[in-house]
């Protein structure tokens, strides 16, 4: 072996014996690390220091899968505390908020609620301005006044239960002794920590020589998934309520009047939670909350908005996760200079080729920089980037890593244009650009091993399957060694395997208690819910709001498969019934029919559905009179607007269709009505006027 200094060798020049041998000493070196941090709560190296050997590890088993070892720190448990925790599944999404980050956002998010609730300019609209806390979100559970669960946010549907470490904050009440608490009440709100006593547990942490945190949030996080909720009661962990999920009555009827009886519950709300009449309000509170930042005592990213009547919530209602109530104002993003090394031009699992830039590390708002998506080739030139060029990198929206400017006056002078490829740096097939599209695609979708391992890293997500201890590495693993090369793959494993001269506990780094939880994890996953399961295919343009939106119209996957075969040609009333989904365009409607024209596809899916169960979809409502109705709306609505209309009629339970057809059972028109209208007397479709509409549905 060679007596070079190996760990400051990257990993693209490592040899096999350098490989072997710095596997053997990452191993070690972070079962030590996990055992100050998992067992003695007494780390000793940074959270940088420690991500970093757990990245260059991953590095070298990518490229050495062979090598990988039985005692491989990627597949220890400890070093995920998060997988021992059970999942909880939230009765009311935890969904995300959408983002403004110019003054200009905050005003076009007021005039578009505006719109929506048809308001003159004179009418008045309240809005409550929150400082956007730089936590961990939480949902409490109490029933007849008892806290009995906590789980975190998780993929906003199904989050994690955590009660034991919560019930470890002072903060959070065990019991709430006012009279008129609801007998089911969700209480939401952030975990964080104060300044002062993240400097205090850093200087105990440092005094000690154990591990110093990065940042609060961070310190927070970590605390709240203690496997061990006597490492969480340690740390000082404070909790702000904001929110509710499901409640069985509401003390109020605005955001402020219900923020209050929180507080008046025993629960922490914010002080600096102001009602505003006017979005120059709205503003000058970001303003004052921005300046006064550093000294609330707590990190803070921006400013929550919300519409304070709740009427006026209910009736705007949700748009894909997010509220159309509420908005996130950000902070301006940080930024920092460093150095572009190389443009690396990753294939996804569509084909689509992604150039990414390869930074020298630089830490950008607390969190180290090591990669920036380039977009595509035309944003390449457009900024004129280049490799070797110094550059400036935010996040955007504090998350996404990006460059915002190249400094060229410090240009290398032997710098050259980036070119992207025009072949496929995977499989060598064609890559090409679509009329109208700005990203270049990979032809060989038969072919390529990028796109094959992508669709299956796809179809195990979190978002999709969620198949436990089935991540992106173990997808890596089982492709190289030809064990799954398609989904239904993944569910005839455990039988292969039973015939194998090599089980799969033999492996390097699985064993007979990690073979066992990985197929028991497989087998929970073999009945699933149409939504998921059909995000789940990567089918391109469905992401997961269209993938819930065919389930709803379709109602199981079924009539669903055989509906797209029948729209195949792109005419007759198959295809006619599926562009006229509100929200299916022409573009998802080719990609749809031309998914379920491959034969491949199909005999593919006939080998899934072999192993596996799709759930039916239910309607989202099936106690008022239009669920499971499709309707369609035209001309001018005179006591709501047309989107307030369909927002109320999905609901509701409703399908909102964007055309008449033989399958419409209710055409609600109003003034102005033309050809919809026609056609509906022609077909005999019952045609209502917006006050008969308003008269058969439930009123708010």
């Amino acid at each position: 072996m060679s007596d070079r200094d190996l760990t400051a060798l990257p990993v693209d020049e490592l040899e096999e014996e350098d490989a072997k041998a710095e596997l053997a000493r990452l191993a070690a070196e972070i079962a030590e690390h996990d055992a100050h941090y998992y067992r003695q709560d007494a780390p000793v190296i940074s959270d940088a220091e420690y991500d970093a050997l757990r990245q260059r590890n991953a590095a070298i088993e990518a490229r050495f899968p062979h090598l990988i070892r039985e005692d491989s720190p990627s597949e220890r448990i400890g070093a995920a505390p998060s997988e021992a925790f059970g999942k909880v599944r939230h009765a009311v999404p935890m969904l995300s908020l959408g983002n403004a980050f110019a003054d200009e956002d905050v005003e076009e998010f007021v005039a578009r609620i505006r719109r929506f609730l048809k308001l003159e300019e004179d009418d008045p609209l309240a809005l409550t301005a929150e400082p956007k806390i730089d936590g961990l979100s939480i949902s409490l559970r109490y029933e007849k006044g008892r806290f009995v669960r906590a789980a975190t946010r998780g993929d906003g549907y199904e989050g994690e239960d955590v009660t034991a470490n919560v019930r470890t904050i002072g903060d959070v009440p065990e019991k709430l002794r006012a009279k008129d608490v609801p007998d089911v009440f969700e209480v939401r709100g952030e975990i964080y920590m104060r300044h002062d006593d993240f400097a205090a547990l850093n200087a105990r942490q440092a005094e000690a020589g154990d591990k110093v945190f990065a940042n609060p949030r961070n310190a927070a996080a970590g605390s709240l998934r203690q496997l061990d909720a006597e490492v969480t009661r340690a740390r000082p962990l404070r909790f702000f309520a904001y929110a509710w999920g499901e409640v069985s009555s509401l003390p109020a009827d605005t955001q402020t009047g219900v923020v209050d009886a929180l507080g008046a519950w025993g629960f922490p709300v914010n002080p600096e939670m102001v009602r505003c009449d006017s979005v120059s309000e709205m503003l000058d509170h970001y303003r004052g909350l921005e300046e006064r930042r550093a000294s609330l005592g707590y990190d803070i990213d921006g400013v929550v908005y919300k519409v304070d009547r709740l009427d006026y919530q209910e009736r705007l209602g949700f748009v894909s996760r997010s509220p159309r109530w509420a908005i996130a104002h950000k902070f301006p993003a940080e930024k920092a200079t460093t150095v572009l090394n190389a443009i690396e031009v990753q294939v996804g699992r569509t084909g689509a080729l992604t150039p990414v830039a390869k930074l020298e590390p630089v830490t950008v708002g607390g969190v180290v920089v090591s990669n920036a998506t380039l977009h595509n080739e035309d944003e390449i030139a457009r900024k004129d980037i280049r490799v070797g060029d110094t550059v400036v990198v935010q996040r955007a929206g504090d998350v996404i890593p990006q460059i915002v400017s190249v400094d060229t006056s410090k240009r290398p002078k032997d710098s050259a244009p980036f070119e992207m490829p025009h072949t496929c740096p995977v499989c060598g097939s064609h890559a090409v650009r679509e009329e109208g599209e700005a990203v270049r695609r990979c032809t060989g979708g038969l072919v390529c091993e990028a796109q094959a391992k992508e669709r299956l890293k796809h179809f195990v997500s979190r978002n999709a399957f969620d198949i436990e201890g089935l991540g992106e590495k173990q997808v890596e693993l089982f492709w190289e060694k030809g064990a799954v090369r398609e989904p239904a793959d993944i569910f005839t494993l455990e039988a292969r395997d039973g015939g194998s001269l090599t089980p799969l506990k033999n492996w390097p780094g699985f064993g007979e208690v990690s073979a066992r939880n990985l197929f028991d994890a497989i087998d929970a996953r073999r009945t699933v819910p149409f939504d998921r399961f059909l995000f789940g295919l990567g089918i391109r343009h469905v992401g997961q709001t269209t993938a819930r939106l065919l389930a709803r119209t379709y109602g199981n996957f079924d009539t669903f498969r055989k509906a797209m075969v029948a729209a195949e040609p792109r005419e007759g009333e198959a295809w006619e019934w599926l562009l006229s989904i509100d929200g299916i365009g022409e573009t998802v409607a080719g990609a749809l029919v031309d998914f379920f024209a491959e034969a491949h596809n199909e005999e593919a899916l006939d080998r899934l559905l072999a192993e596996v169960q799709v759930e039916d979809m239910e309607a989202a409502r099936t106690d008022t009179p239009i669920a499971g109705k499709t309707v369609v709306f035209t001309g001018t609505l005179e006591r709501m607007t047309r989107e307030e209309a369909k927002a109320r009629a999905e609901a509701l339970g409703a399908k909102v269709a964007g055309s008449v057809s033989a399958r419409t059972d209710y055409l609600v028109a109003g003034p102005g009505a033309g050809s919809k209208l026609k056609k509906a007397n022609e077909l005999g479709v019952k045609v209502l006027t917006e006050d008969e509409w308003l008269d058969l549905i439930p009123p708010l």
